[in-house]
């Protein structure tokens, strides 16, 4: 299923820019997040001195493995201390593919380099590359970090991990540049080394099709972090349960989905988890932001029968119900009792 690609010219994306905050002033890009910034912005931009000094940062704070940290806003200026924090920690544990880290850092700089050919930012490119073939399990999975963090408390960053669509990107990523696929058709990448993202791909799908979650023998959805040698649904933090994942499930069903000749395995993968959704998918309610009695929003369920289907973030193993979870890392039954 391919999808639908709209595409506007560069004034028509400013004047859209420029209207974002109802004052008809273009916005700064530092007004946008790192995602739009590094993935999102009109093609000719990442032409432009400002995304030339975003780049400056982004290859600064590469670390030497090739991956980045997460939630990192690259596009605003570094301040001395952060300087100091990034060349501290170069050699550190703190690369991971988690909150799109790594994935938006590599998809940045293939778009500055289709506008700039300057060799720094492919190089860059191809280190990001070779972290996340690096990082990949035999079994074709990724963990959330690489190399992992230590501790008690962050065991599960050896996991493989959909959470967050965290191995879904790295695989999207992969496919992209196997097929010279924009923004990726601007690098120069040797045959040998697209082969070797194509083969990662292929690992990483098998891996899906292995960890899809089987009830007496039958194919149901997945959990958003799997054990890296069982393969079966593992915790992570203490309000994340192993369970059957809403979310996480849905963005492995559109990556296969995308498939332009999928296998029969694939196609009944596919066929199963939808099956399972149709059957979990939650009416006559819907989520609202409400004020509360201190005047901090609320999320709060309410009854509609005109609303649209819901998806629970996460359902029990045993009973297949949606449960609710805090740091106190036991089940509730409702969204009110967190």
């Amino acid at each position: 299923m391919k999808k639908i690609v709209i595409t506007i010219s560069f004034l028509t994306a400013m004047q859209v820019m420029a209207q974002e905050t109802g004052t008809g002033k273009t916005n700064s890009y530092l007004d946008y997040s790192w995602k739009k910034v590094a993935t999102q912005m009109p093609a000719e931009w990442y032409g432009s001195p400002d995304a030339q000094k975003v780049a400056a940062t982004v290859l600064f704070c590469q670390q030497e493995i090739g991956g980045w940290a997460k939630n990192k806003p690259y596009h605003h200026p570094l301040t001395a201390k952060d300087s100091a924090d990034v060349i501290a920690n170069k050699n550190g544990i703190g690369a991971t593919i988690d909150n799109g880290a790594t994935t938006m850092e590599m998809i940045f700089l293939a778009n500055i380099y289709r506008q700039i050919k300057e060799p720094k930012y492919q190089d860059a490119f191809k280190k990001g590359l070779d972290y996340l073939l690096k990082a990949q399990y035999p079994n074709g999975g990724w963990p959330q970090f690489y190399p992992f963090r230590k501790g008690n408390s962050v065991n599960y960053a050896s996991h493989i991990t959909y959470n967050d669509n965290a191995m879904v990107n790295v695989l999207k990523l992969l496919r992209a540049v196997a097929t010279m696929t924009a923004p990726y058709d601007g690098l120069l990448l040797p045959d040998a080394l697209r082969e070797q993202a194509n083969k990662a791909y292929e690992k990483g799908i098998d891996c899906i099709l292995k960890t899809q979650i089987r009830i007496n023998s039958k194919p149901t959805v997945w959990c958003a972090q799997h054990d890296e040698v069982t393969l079966l649904p593992a915790n992570a933090r203490a309000y994340e349960l192993a369970s059957f994942s809403g979310a996480e499930s849905v963005g492995i069903i559109e990556l296969l989905m995308e498939m332009d000749q999928p296998s029969k395995e694939i196609i009944a993968s596919v066929n199963a988890a939808m099956q399972w959704l149709d059957e979990h998918k939650i009416t006559g309610i819907r989520v609202d932001n409400q004020p509360g009695p201190d005047g901090k929003r609320n999320k709060v369920v309410v009854e509609d029968a005109n609303a649209p289907p819901l998806l629970a973030r996460f359902y029990d193993l045993e009973t297949g119900l949606p449960f609710f979870c805090d740091r106190d890392g036991i089940k509730k039954n409702t969204l009110a009792e967190i």
